[in-house]
């Protein structure tokens, strides 16, 4: 997916020439190319390399968040308010085990999960690797760690374009022995504003059921 994204002749040249060589790709990110076919970007944003600091105030379920929507992969559900948010299960071919959305408002969520665990402190990496495979020019905006529920969560919030349409991307990243877990919620940059308390609602509901 990643060299979709780049001059395939400037990758030839590389791998033919020199173990490793800068590039430029397509959406004007800088890469460095290495002669096994792999490659990384050269820079970071200024949040991504920031210390990942502990928010201080601890984040609850709502109080008429009473509906448990649990995923069958991992013991983790989310504690929604059903008279704003509605949900369904994928078929199974999706990532997303429940897909979420704003009644009858364009706010939508996504849980995805899987058993295997993963370091809490790999998890921006990888949300924002996959990210870019959507939308290229994301951007990591605000990032910090947070007490939901008494567990341990990454807070992610960040922007990018998909399909032309430019959304903000609000999420928790949660792992533990029994698997790992993205609750991910997103609209677009001018709706954020005004969906920011559902969101932020909807994302507390996260919660390890024992």
């Amino acid at each position: 997916m990643k060299q979709f994204f780049l001059v395939l002749s400037i990758i030839l040249s590389a791998l033919l020439s020199n173990a490793q060589v800068s590039a430029v790709t397509s959406n004007g990110d800088e890469v460095i190319l290495y002669n096994d076919g792999t490659w990384k970007y050269s820079k970071k944003n200024d949040a991504e390399t920031k210390e990942i600091l502990t928010n201080p105030t601890l984040f609850e379920k709502g109080n008429k968040s009473t509906f448990l929507v649990k995923s069958n992969k991992t013991n983790v559900g989310i504690y929604i308010n059903a008279q704003k948010w509605g949900f369904k299960k994928t078929s199974g071919e999706e990532e997303a085990e429940y897909e979420f959305q704003l009644k009858n408002k364009d706010a939508y969520g996504m849980l995805i999960a899987e058993r295997i665990e993963i370091p809490l402190e790999s998890l921006q990496n990888i949300a924002l690797e996959n990210a870019k495979a959507a939308a290229p020019d994301i951007e990591l905006i605000k990032q910090e760690y947070r007490n939901v529920n008494g567990q341990k969560v990454l807070c992610l919030q960040m922007t990018g374009t998909g399909q032309g349409i430019k959304f903000t991307y609000f999420g928790y990243y949660f792992s533990s022995e029994k698997g790992t877990v993205q609750l991910v919620a997103y609209t677009s940059q001018k709706l954020f504003k005004e969906f920011e308390s559902e969101i932020e609602e909807l994302l507390n509901g996260l919660t390890v059921v024992k």
